[in-house]
């Protein structure tokens, strides 16, 4: 494959937080030949970015109806039941149409099972059709910036993968071959199983810090130069007022919801628990998310905001108690 100008009809399920921002990027960079199905059980965003593109976008009444127009569909729904209703369900599942030598790629973030289950399904019945698990890292902020790493489970000598960089990389900065099918959820889940304990372990480091006296700005200066770097620290400080258009800067609104974080978090520890390592921060990083994601104060918000469910100050910068 040459170029864009290939992928004439395309399909796209799911526009919430991260999906929205991700059809844009490849409704603006799709030649304007290409023609995309787009659904979503929200009717008022599939109206909404219909009417931005209405030379491009169509709006398709179920995931059988993007199916049917489309040879290569993407998926990006919240969790494993999602996609087994978006791929399976009898009526208006992608697989109750004819889905012969389609290209089907879901960026989803679910459980290794659910997966291997649908692509299982997808082998048995149309062998000739090709799915692939591709989800996604680097939040809302790397969503719309389209510089997503994308952890895609297939091997480097896949011959889908020239075609699936092509696609993938309209909306992404890094997409990484992860080896084998339902590899690239593995991965997901041990980057974000990472991601959640380096959050919980700088914010009690910022607090810890900032209580002994130090500037909040001071500390991410010295953990960028020694060997705490991280990107959390780096680009997602979860003190606010530190690193410009990081989450907790904007009050957490915009980001990786803490719900998620808590979802993602516990397919990890399930995950390890079925592969057999160790986690001993496991229980008590899920323990953390879960308080976080049932505290009014935390609901809703960016993952990062787990530094208010630990006691962090947030004022620090009027020289106030903290909260």
């Amino acid at each position: 494959m040459s170029d864009l100008t290939d992928f004439k009809t395309v399909g796209f399920i799911g526009l919430g937080a991260m999906g929205k921002p991700m059809l844009e990027h490849l409704a603006n960079k799709l030649p304007a030949t290409s023609q995309i199905w787009v659904y979503d059980v929200v009717k008022s965003i599939v109206d909404e970015v219909c009417a931005a593109y209405p030379d491009k976008l169509h709006k398709a009444t179920s995931p059988a109806d993007v199916a049917e127009h489309s040879e290569t569909i993407l998926t990006m729904v919240p969790e494993g039941s999602h996609v087994r209703a978006v791929y399976l369900d009898p009526t208006t599942g992608i697989c109750s149409t004819n889905i012969t030598s389609k290209l089907l790629i879901d960026c989803s973030t679910i459980d290794t099972a659910t997966n291997l289950t649908v692509k299982s399904h997808i082998q048995s019945s149309s062998p000739s059709t090709s799915f692939y698990d591709a989800p996604v890292s680097g939040g809302v902020v790397g969503a719309i910036a389209g510089t997503l790493a994308i952890f895609l489970g297939c091997a480097d000598s896949d011959p889908n993968l020239p075609r699936l960089t092509l696609l993938l990389a309209t909306f992404s900065g890094e997409i990484i071959p992860c080896g084998a099918p339902s590899l690239g959820l593995a991965a997901k889940l041990s980057n974000n199983y990472l991601s959640g304990i380096i959050a919980i372990a700088a914010s009690e480091a910022f607090d810890m810090g900032m209580r002994a006296g130090l500037d909040p700005r001071v500390l991410a200066r010295v953990y960028a130069a020694g060997t705490a770097q991280n990107a959390i620290c780096d680009r997602f400080c979860p003190v606010p007022g530190v690193v410009e258009g990081a989450p907790s800067s904007g009050g957490w609104k915009r980001g990786f919801k803490v719900e998620l974080m808590k979802k993602d978090f516990g397919l990890a520890v399930e995950m390890a628990g079925r592969v057999g390592a160790g986690n001993v921060l496991g229980s008590v990083g899920l323990e953390t998310y879960e308080g976080a994601a049932r505290d009014p104060r935390c609901r809703g918000l960016d993952s990062r905001v787990v530094y208010r469910y630990l006691g962090g100050r947030e004022d620090w910068e009027s020289g106030g108690e903290g909260k």
